[in-house]
Parts: structure tokens; sequence; C-alpha cells
């Protein structure tokens, strides 16, 4: 069962979160990630709340895994993560902890040798202007050609509701991704 720390952010592969952890039953799931070498799951909240009673995920989110820690000026654990392996949430069970757990299916990656086709040239120059606005993100190195890498950040970056993002982690052809990203922009 993967652990599942419900948001009301979306969490893709390859992109840094910073989170600030308090609430008992996530610094369990830490400790027990740490202890472990696992990471934990990432979902956006379909229902309920970030804080108080579980919530419940949606559909497809990403795993974390825990790249740095420390903590904030209120003494609060801060955790640094990345965006690793895409799952679709099977099953979910509720720990006495309040600690939601889920039995998920990890969906398969297109390797990135899948390269940018010519209708989707235009995303990889909006990605680039992108980049030489605000800079590329913490640790993203990839290529404009690889329409994988390109889908991804631009998920990351663009603006959007969260709801639609984190359907688009289901989308498993990342020429697709791109097709619906060119729909957002378009």
């Amino acid at each position: 069962m993967l652990p599942l720390f419900p948001l009301q952010a979306v969490l893709v592969p390859g992109a840094v979160m910073g989170l600030r952890v308090f609430e008992p039953r996530y610094l369990d799931m830490v400790g027990e990630c740490g202890r472990s070498g696992h990471g934990f799951g990432i979902c956006l909240i379909a229902e309920g709340d970030e804080v108080g009673a579980p919530a419940v995920p949606a559909e497809f989110g990403t795993e974390a895994v825990i790249e740095d820690f420390g903590t904030d000026d209120d003494g609060l654990l801060t955790l640094r993560v990345r965006g690793e392996r895409r799952f679709r949430v099977l099953a979910t069970s509720v720990r006495d902890s309040g600690l939601v757990e889920a039995r998920v299916d990890w969906l398969e990656e297109v390797p990135s040798a899948a390269r940018l086709r010519p209708e989707h040239a235009l995303l990889g120059t909006l990605l680039e202007r992108i980049f030489d606005q605000v800079g590329r993100p913490p640790g993203a190195e990839g290529s404009i050609d690889d329409a994988v890498w390109v889908g991804w950040r631009l998920l990351e970056m663009l603006p959007m509701p969260e709801e639609r993002r984190a359907a688009m982690l289901g989308v498993d052809d990342p020429h697709k991704r791109l097709d619906g990203l060119l729909e957002l922009i378009g």
C-alpha cells in the first residue's frame, strides 16, 4: 500500500515541490518513508480538505521522493520532494491515524526517446520562452526535442485548473498529452 499525501496541488513527474509537514499522520509517514527508502503518493484532493479528516484522493497521482528536509522558522518539518512515477488509485483505506493509503497501478511511461512532433513545435518554443522569463525549475534537465519532458514541464508550469492537471497525469501517450496542452493554450 502506498501512503498518500492528498493536497490541493498536483505534482508531475520531474517537478520539485516544497511541503510543510505538521500533522502527526504525515510526520509518521515521513519517518516510515525514511526508514524504508520508499516514497509516498501525492494526489489532488477530490473531496475534503488538506487538514483534518482524511481526504478522498483523485484518481491519478505521482510518487514523491524526498530529496531534502529541514525545519522552518516555526520549527515545522519542511520537505523538498521530486515527482517520480505516476499511478492510478485502485482502492484506498484509512489507518487509525487518519493516513490514507492506496493500492495503486503504476503507469508506464513512454521512453524519453519520443521526439517532439512538428505539430507540437510551438509548445517547445513556448517552454523555451517561459524558461527565458522565469528560468528553469530546479533540476529540470532535459531537451526541448523530448516530447515527454516538454509535456511534463509545461504541465508543471502553465496556469490551469488543478483538476485538469490531475487528469493529464492519466494520459499515457506524450503526444496526446501535448495535444491536450495545445487545446489549453489555443
